[in-house]
């Protein structure tokens, strides 16, 4: 069995432009402010579930919280992922490949992921704007839902941004293979 490699050889993060290091710094920044809601979450829940269960006093619209706040914690973390190799890729058929072609196959997959990241950013900014000018409320705490909306556009946001830096970085790594 092959093992897997950690990083496309031509994609060292040590190899990042500015921009890239700046994506890199403002991504895992995002990243762990998402990592402190999840944890956040977690606490908030198991006071929740012993307030219940021992007092008969649960956190009241613990489930709308967590719900609200899970949608930003979750997209808070794709584009760090995405720029720290961190995505799922299956190379059976590629592993045998010149570097030059794997850094291509690369480069198409993070020009899909930034076209992604970018229709996500835009088609939840637009809900959010919705959802804003009807006025819709969650159903305990009555916070305005667009909000939690509104605050996974920036983590979308962020990962088309990546992806298509990535796109570019690697067409440009496949360009110094075909020269060396």
């Amino acid at each position: 069995m092959q093992e897997i490699a950690s990083e496309t050889p031509a994609l060292g993060r040590d190899r990042f432009g500015p921009g890239g290091r700046l994506l890199l710094i403002t991504s895992k920044y995002l990243a762990i402010a998402g990592g402190l809601v999840f944890v956040g979450l977690v606490v908030m829940s198991i006071v929740s579930i012993v307030g219940r269960k021992l007092f008969s006093w649960p956190v009241p619209g613990d489930v709308e919280v967590l719900q609200m706040c899970t949608a930003f914690a979750a997209a808070s973390f794709f584009a760090f992922c995405h720029l720290a190799n961190g995505d799922v890729k299956v190379d059976f058929f590629t592993h045998n490949l010149a570097p030059r072609n794997i850094a291509r196959l690369d480069a198409f997959g993070s020009l899909l992921v930034g076209l992604f990241g970018a229709l996500l950013a835009w088609r939840t900014a637009a809900g959010a704007l919705s959802l804003k000018e009807v006025g819709e409320t969650s159903a305990i705490l009555g916070w305005p839902v667009w909000i939690a909306q509104a605050l996974m556009v920036p983590g979308f946001a962020l990962l088309g941004a990546a992806g298509f830096y990535l796109c570019f970085h690697l067409l440009r790594a496949a360009a110094r293979y075909r020269q060396s």
